[in-house]
C-alpha cells in the first residue's frame, strides 16, 4: 500500500500578513506611535483584496500591537518585546487567623448558577467523568485594561454532600468556598494546571478575541490533602495575547526516602 501522502494546510493569507507585518513591528520596521500603511496600500504591497487586509489589521488588534484611530488608520503601539498589558495574579494567601485572600477581580455580570455534567479536562482533574456538579459562571474584567476573563467554579455533588454547605450559596466568593472546606475539617492543598488552544466563536464573542487570537486556560484544582482527593475544579479563560499570568513560587524539599537496615543473621 502506498504511503499516505501528509499534506500541511497554510495558515489562511490574512493571518500570513499579519504574521508578517507582527515581525516587521518586532524587528523595528514600524515603530511605537507609527501609522500602518492604509488598507489601499496593504493591497498593493501583498497582492490581497481590502478584505483581508482588514481581517490581517483586526488580527494585528487582537494581539495587543496597534490600535485603530478614528479616520486615521491604525497605529503601532508596541515593538511585541513588552510584557502583555494586563497581569493576572493566580497566588493564594493564608492569614495569620487562617482566613484565605486571593486578589480580587471586578464582576462584569452576576454570576449564573447550574447544574451540569462534568466533561473534558475538568473531568479528568477531578475524576469525576459524566458525574453531575454545581457550575458557577463568572465574567471578570481587569479594572485597569478592560480585559474580559470568564472564571468557572466546578463543584461535584460528591463533594456538596460532604461538605453541604457548598450547594446552599455555591456563587459566594471562592475564598468562602475554601473556608467551608477548611471548616470541614480538610486540608487544602492546590494544583493549577495551565494550556491555550484557539477560542471557540462563543468564547470569541464573551471575550472580545478576533478569529485566530489564542485562548489561556488554567485548571486550579483544589484538593484534600490528606486523602489525595480532588474537592473543586476552577477554570479561567483569558485572552492569551494580552494577558500574563504570575504566580509566587515557593521552594519545597523532597520527600526524605526512608532506609531499614537489615540486620545480619550473626546479630
Amino acid at each position: 500500500m502506498a504511503a499516505r501522502e501528509h499534506i500541511e494546510r497554510a495558515p489562511a493569507m490574512y493571518l500570513q500578513v499579519a504574521q508578517r507585518m507582527a515581525t516587521d513591528i518586532k524587528n523595528g520596521r514600524y515603530k511605537p506611535g507609527d501609522l500602518l500603511p492604509s488598507e489601499a496600500e496593504m493591497v498593493t504591497m501583498y497582492g490581497i483584496g481590502k478584505s483581508t487586509a482588514r481581517a490581517a489589521v483586526a488580527e494585528l488588534r487582537g494581539m495587543g500591537l496597534v490600535e485603530s484611530l478614528q479616520g486615521k488608520g491604525s497605529r503601532v503601539l508596541s515593538s511585541g518585546g513588552v510584557l502583555p498589558a494586563t497581569s493576572v495574579d493566580r497566588s493564594i494567601q493564608r492569614t495569620a487567623k487562617g482566613s484565605w485572600r486571593l486578589p480580587v477581580a471586578k464582576e462584569a455580570e452576576a454570576p449564573a448558577v447550574s447544574r451540569t455534567a462534568l466533561d473534558g479536562p475538568p473531568a479528568l482533574l477531578l475524576d469525576q467523568l459524566d458525574q453531575d456538579a454545581i457550575s458557577v459562571d463568572r465574567m471578570l474584567c481587569d479594572a485597569a485594561t478592560g480585559a474580559r476573563m470568564a472564571h468557572r467554579v466546578l463543584i461535584p455533588m460528591a463533594t456538596a454532600a460532604d461538605v453541604p454547605t457548598l450547594a446552599e450559596q455555591p456563587d459566594a466568593e471562592i475564598t468562602d468556598l475554601y473556608q467551608q472546606l477548611a471548616d470541614a475539617g480538610l486540608s487544602l492543598s492546590f494544583t493549577e494546571h495551565v494550556t491555550a488552544r484557539t477560542p471557540y466563536p462563543d468564547e470569541r464573542t464573551a471575550l472580545g478575541l478576533s478569529d485566530a487570537s489564542p485562548l489561556l486556560i488554567t485548571y486550579r484544582v483544589t484538593t484534600d490533602a490528606d486523602q489525595d482527593r480532588p474537592l473543586l475544579c476552577e477554570e479561567l479563560k483569558a485572552p492569551a495575547a494580552t494577558c500574563q499570568l504570575t504566580y509566587p513560587v515557593t521552594p519545597t524539599k523532597p520527600a526524605t526516602r526512608r532506609t531499614t537496615r537489615r540486620r545480619s543473621a550473626s546479630e
